[in-house]
């Protein structure tokens, strides 16, 4: 999680608790490891909403107020709450300040989802805006100058590459790679990249390429003259996103990759 955040902008200026769920048993409405920054006036995150949230920020703010309470509270979502959910959450409250800023980045962004996205046009841009507002950490690629918006969030890291597929080397281990950019040989590279380290790795759990069932036939031609075995082209997902959406607007496309995304992370 990038120092620009909401969350580490308001803690260098004031302390906050933050409350993370430890464990959960039955039906529960976030899973581990989700977590609130609870302070004085304002929240970021969520922890599941409703009447458990709403006393999780009053405990909270209790301890911002005073510096003492429990650190680790146990909730039944049954009646006495108000949800219907039936299982059980424990709640951990931590008093945090901007001298936690570093170790809270790196504790933080473990619950992240590594993004790679290769292409900077329509489809790129609206990709990008869904991703923001989800649990994922994006690096965007592009081999052109200046292809980048200059109002990015501070956590989206843009990367310049050319050639466009050298960057495939260093993405993080895990990333669910995108690939869409302006040139379908710019295209066919990347996919080629990203399965040479498959083959030698075996780190990118999803390699999706945008475009047709056609486009794919072609592909996957030229790929196998390279010498990519049937078996490592089936990494490979064309066309992407959900299946049953045949919408191609590019903020449609958008939502229907983040849900494929979502899904491939569990």
């Amino acid at each position: 999680m990038n120092a620009s955040s909401p969350f580490f902008k308001q803690l260098a200026d004031a302390d906050a608790v933050l409350v993370t769920v430890q464990s959960t048993r039955g039906s529960a409405p976030r899973e581990v490891g989700a977590w609130m920054a609870v302070f004085s006036a304002t929240t970021v995150g969520t922890v599941g909403g409703g009447r458990l949230e709403l006393d999780a920020i009053a405990h909270a703010r209790v301890l911002l107020q005073h510096g003492t309470g429990e650190p680790q509270l146990r909730y039944a979502l049954g009646p006495s709450l108000g949800q219907c959910c039936g299982g059980e959450v424990v709640l951990h409250f931590e008093r945090v300040d901007a001298t936690d800023a570093l170790r809270l980045g790196r504790q933080l962004a473990g619950a992240l989802t590594p993004v790679a996205l290769f292409g900077g046009g329509h489809v790129g841009r609206a990709v990008v805006q869904v991703l923001l507002t989800l649990p994922m950490d994006l690096t965007w690629i592009d081999s052109r100058d200046e292809i980048f918006p200059p109002d990015l969030p501070g956590h989206v890291r843009c990367e310049h590459s050319d050639p466009v597929q050298a960057a495939v080397a260093d993405l993080v281990p895990q990333s669910r790679v995108l690939i869409m950019s302006f040139s379908h040989a710019e295209d066919l590279d990347i996919v080629a990249a990203c399965l040479a380290r498959q083959r030698e790795r075996g780190d990118l759990p999803y390699i999706g390429l945008i475009g047709s069932k056609t486009k794919w036939a072609s592909f996957r031609q030229r790929l196998q003259a390279r010498g990519f075995a049937e078996a490592e082209l089936a990494y490979v997902t064309c066309p992407i996103g959900v299946a049953g959406i045949s919408d191609k607007r590019p903020e449609v496309i958008a939502v229907a990759v983040a849900a494929q995304i979502l899904h491939v992370s569990g």
